[in-house]
């Protein structure tokens, strides 16, 4: 695989960036990475493993020469972020991002970035609960989708960052920004909501004590819990900046829930039956695309062949 990007700057250095990085040396497809992240302590942690050829101590400093900037910080984030680099932008490179929001983010980014700098929003749709330096791998975009929402940049620009993720090992479809946050809405935020109230549905039955919810979570329990361990700062920031996604699909959650548990009331077997064979039906087409795949346990921080 040929160079894409001579220089590329990660700011904010958690699973996703620590992933980028390793899959781009896994190609080749960058000729030298720098990063950087606000605590001091992940970056003296970046620097033991070997995650970046260069970490810096400033974002100034790590975007300085680069042709790809990627923002990888959590949403909320974004925008003072990219108002503190802007003036030290490269002009002609690339900014994008790995938010699983785009209409705040963008709204949040664009108004800093000077002319002549290409905006390509984007969103890997891949990860663990992990978080933090030493959970990156060089295989999380395998066959994963990368949503990219151009918003009318520049395509060469957008074809260029396309590229680079089809590198990383992603498959890469172009959304619209609306549409983008909808579609996040129902596949990742929603679930994570859910997850984390069951979490807490069951912490708050004091009836069942914690250790017999340890104790006894069977696997249904605990996989479907499994994404409450994800960052909290990052998800606090994702519903607070999908507000208006994230409640319309919430809605609808919550009539389809109402439906079933009149359906439990009423002891409609019929009704239970036929909502139970359909969903499957959709659970299977989710396997068959390859989409339900988990990430392997693998050594925290080593690039994995």
């Amino acid at each position: 695989m040929s160079v894409i990007y001579n220089r590329v700057a990660l700011i904010g250095l958690g699973l996703i960036a620590s992933s980028m990085y390793w899959a781009m040396k896994r190609a080749g497809v960058a000729a030298e990475v720098s990063g950087y992240a606000r605590s001091e302590q992940t970056r003296d942690t970046a620097r033991r493993i070997g995650l970046c050829d260069q970490v810096c101590d400033s974002a100034i400093e790590a975007v300085k020469d680069a042709d790809l900037v990627v923002l990888c910080v959590p949403v909320g984030a974004m925008g003072r972020i990219a108002e503190e680099i802007s003036p030290h932008l490269k002009p002609g490179c690339t900014v994008s991002d790995v938010g699983s929001v785009k209409k705040s983010v963008i709204e949040a980014i664009e108004p800093h970035l000077p002319q002549g700098v290409h905006f390509v929003p984007a969103h890997p749709m891949a990860g663990t609960e992990h978080s933090g330096p030493e959970s990156g791998f060089d295989t999380l975009f395998d066959n994963r989708w990368c949503l990219i929402v151009p918003n009318g940049a520049d395509e060469g620009a957008t074809q260029q960052l396309e590229a680079y993720w089809q590198a990383l090992g992603a498959n890469c479809e172009r959304m619209e920004v609306g549409h983008h946050d909808q579609v996040c809405a129902v596949v990742s935020h929603i679930p994570h909501l859910i997850a984390y109230t069951m979490v807490g549905v069951a912490d708050d039955l004091r009836r069942v004590s914690e250790r017999e919810v340890i104790k006894f979570s069977a696997a249904g329990f605990r996989d479907f819990t499994r994404i409450a361990a994800s960052d909290p700062t990052m998800w606090r920031d994702v519903f607070l900046t999908n507000k208006d996604a994230t409640l319309e699909i919430l809605g609808r959650f919550t009539e389809e829930l109402f439906a079933l548990q009149r359906s439990i009331r009423t002891g409609d077997g019929d009704q239970l039956f036929d909502y139970f064979t359909r969903t499957r039906e959709i659970r299977r087409g989710i396997i068959e695309a390859g989409q339900d795949t988990e990430a392997p346990d693998f050594g925290r921080g080593v690039p994995q062949s």
